[in-house]
């Protein structure tokens, strides 16, 4: 496929674009083959870059009450950063043109034809992101032990598809064990260790047990997961489904852990369903929110209604209620928790990773937030490409589209809120993440595992985000300068009236966000005035102190000089 074929007009004058913010625009448009490119004569006009990959919907409509766009017509560009474009096209002709390109380019199908691919950074890499966070690097301390061993058994994908190939499994298990319990999860997603708190409660997940009609057994999974606990400890097995779909899932050969054959494990049922069944109603929820956020000529009462209406904000406050659980298990039980739903790909990394944020002091800065996204997301087998096709605008989203990742990055924003000097990292972190799991010029998020990404040979042909963001250039600008380090757990209130709506996301496209960024640019430049007004304090006690003891040395020696001259 050649690019060129789906362009039917590469470039157009006279074309005005609206955007947010910003008067009217009236410039030449081009389509290349990855971006919409609008510029303007005019020096201090800002040239449009629009990557196709960032459009969730193409709208158009037509001059005037007449159909058949003989006059031509506005085409709108819904994104998938929540933002909304409007191009006025005057030619008919050009008009429908630029609409077909733009409805092709931004459903390309072929993942190596996308911009990541095509796409050469202007800087040196500094360091190679596909090789910072590999599981033997992440958990060298836990294999320093004699718990925990690396095991290839998943090498060619073969045991689990959508996990990674190297694995970390308990010493004593063999790799047989392993192949026998992939066998009696669902998609062989066998139980996993995802973080061992420092008390040595350790935090699992998995997928469903299939057990069958016959309601059948395996000694080898239960073996790993009694030999994980040891003699005589007990563990609870957090099932994110409520007790009636699990009940639907046994009448289809799956359900949840027999109490007889796991008598060390306490099974406690929590309703995430409707993230774990991906049945459309968090995404369903998400659209509702952003219809009000986009709504700006709604009375007070009403848009409260309808943001409260549209249940994103219950599904934070259960996902958060549910992490709290387990991060309560592990650190004040010193308990083990093994977490799974169906799959085990949605709201069992959800939480699992969110618990990890709560107790481990490391995934609150820049680089452990980076290697928990890597490990409990990407290597673990969340499926971004197909989540991640369409967003909440698109009319043809399926089932299978869901913003579970999202939803993670707004319960740490919420941990942000109420922690705001506990985390390394601005939201605007979070943002970015957000923004390249649904477009991006980098080849992090493409495919749905690990698998996928070998067979694209992304780590290869294309360049990885994390290298990017650690850039000193870069990095600096996602720094807090709040932030003070914090080694103690973080307990969030997760009451309702706790918990806010992420303005700096949903509703940076309908309120300008200048006055808060000016905010935060004199609060880190008091703050960096005052680093540096201490550090000068510093410096000048040091001073006073070296002359202090260089005085007290010529006074000893002159004192030394003077006994001496006395004694003589």
């Amino acid at each position: 496929m050649e690019f060129a074929d789906l362009i039917a007009t590469p470039k157009l004058d006279g074309v005005i674009l609206h955007s947010p913010f910003h008067d009217p625009v009236d410039g030449t448009l081009c389509v290349s083959g990855h971006h919409l490119i609008l510029s303007s004569r005019k020096e201090d006009v800002q040239e449009l870059w629009l990557l196709h990959q960032s459009i969730d919907l193409v709208e158009k409509k037509p001059n005037g009450t007449n159909s058949n766009y003989q006059n031509g017509g506005t085409i709108i560009l819904k994104c998938k950063d929540l933002r909304i474009l409007q191009l006025d096209i005057a030619g008919t002709e050009e008009f429908l043109n630029v609409y077909a390109s733009i409805e092709r380019l931004s459903n390309l199908e072929d993942t190596s034809s996308l911009y990541p691919f095509f796409y050469r950074p202007m800087y040196n890499i500094l360091e190679d992101g596909y090789t910072l966070f590999k599981p033997e690097i992440e958990f060298a301390k836990l294999l320093a032990s004699d718990e925990w061993r690396i095991s290839h058994v998943n090498k060619n994908f073969s045991v689990c598809p959508t996990y990674s190939s190297t694995l970390i499994v308990p010493k004593s298990i063999e790799d047989d064990m392993i192949i026998a319990s992939s066998n009696f999860r669902e998609g062989g997603r066998f139980p996993v260790l995802s973080y061992r708190h420092e008390n040595g409660a350790v935090l699992l997940r998995s997928s469903q047990p299939l057990l069958s009609n016959s309601n059948r057994r395996c000694r080898s999974d239960e073996k790993i997961l009694n030999t994980i606990l040891g003699t005589g400890k007990k563990g609870y097995i957090i099932d994110t489904r409520s007790t009636s779909y699990v009940n639907q899932c046994k009448s289809k050969g799956g359900g949840t852990e027999p109490d007889g054959h796991y008598p060390q494990w306490r099974r406690s049922h929590k309703n995430l369903d409707k993230i774990a069944n991906c049945n459309g109603s968090l995404l369903d929820s998400l659209s509702k929110l952003i219809d009000a956020c986009n709504d700006t000529n709604s009375s007070s009462d009403k848009w409260l209604s309808r943001v409260e209406s549209s249940n994103w904000l219950t599904h934070l406050m259960n996902s958060l209620n549910i992490a709290c659980l387990i991060a309560q298990c592990l650190d004040q039980e010193g308990a083990s928790v093994l977490v799974h739903g169906t799959l085990g790909m949605d709201s069992t990394l959800l939480v699992t990773s969110v618990a990890q944020v709560i107790l481990n002091p490391d995934c609150r800065t820049v680089r452990g937030l980076q290697a928990l996204v890597e490990r409990d997301w990407l290597q673990a087998g969340y499926p971004f490409q197909t989540r991640h096709a369409k967003f909440c605008y698109s009319t043809a989203r399926n089932k299978s589209q869901q913003p579970t990742f999202l939803l993670f990055l707004d319960c740490i924003q919420q941990l942000h809120y109420q922690f705001p000097c506990s985390f390394e990292f601005t939201t605007q972190m979070l943002i970015l993440l957000f923004e390249h799991s649904y477009f991006s010029q980098f080849g992090t998020f493409l495919g749905n595992c690990e698998s996928d990404r070998e067979k694209l040979n992304v780590a290869r042909k294309t360049t990885s985000l994390w290298s990017y963001l650690n850039r000193p250039d870069v990095l600096t600008s996602l720094l807090n300068p709040l932030y003070e380090p914090n080694k103690m757990a973080i307990w969030p209130s997760v009451a309702p009236v706790s918990l806010v709506l992420w303005n700096e996301l949903y509703l940076r496209w309908t309120i300008d966000q200048v006055q808060q960024k000016k905010a935060m640019a004199k609060i880190s430049t008091l703050i960096q005035n005052d680093k540096n007004a201490r550090s000068k304090v510093i410096k000048l006690r040091k001073q006073v102190l070296d002359l202090q003891k260089e005085y007290d040395t010529i006074v000893n020696i002159e004192e030394a000089i003077e006994d001496e001259t006395g004694s003589g």
